[in-house]
């Protein structure tokens, strides 16, 4: 099976989704939304980091690129919170 959403999904988002709401300090994942958008690279898709602060309606996110930390700033449709 191809990885992804299906067609008929792809360009359709709930509001909810949109607009949710993560803290600082929550672990989260980055799982590209297909229907916005995004500008980060795609090596960073399935990683998994912390919220260290946010700009606006983005979030500030510190994750390991190898052995190296850097921050990312990802809109908070394309995260996923983590237990």
């Amino acid at each position: 099976m191809a990885k992804g959403k299906k067609i008929r999904t792809k360009g359709k988002i709930k509001f909810s989704e949109y607009f949710k709401e993560i803290s600082d300090g929550e672990k989260v994942a980055v799982v590209k939304e297909l229907g916005v958008a995004s500008a980060f690279p795609k090596r960073m898709i399935g990683k998994s980091g912390i919220v260290s602060g946010s700009r606006g309606n983005y979030k500030i996110i510190k994750m390991l690129d190898g052995k190296m930390a850097k921050t990312f700033i990802i809109h908070p449709i394309h995260l996923k919170k983590l237990k």
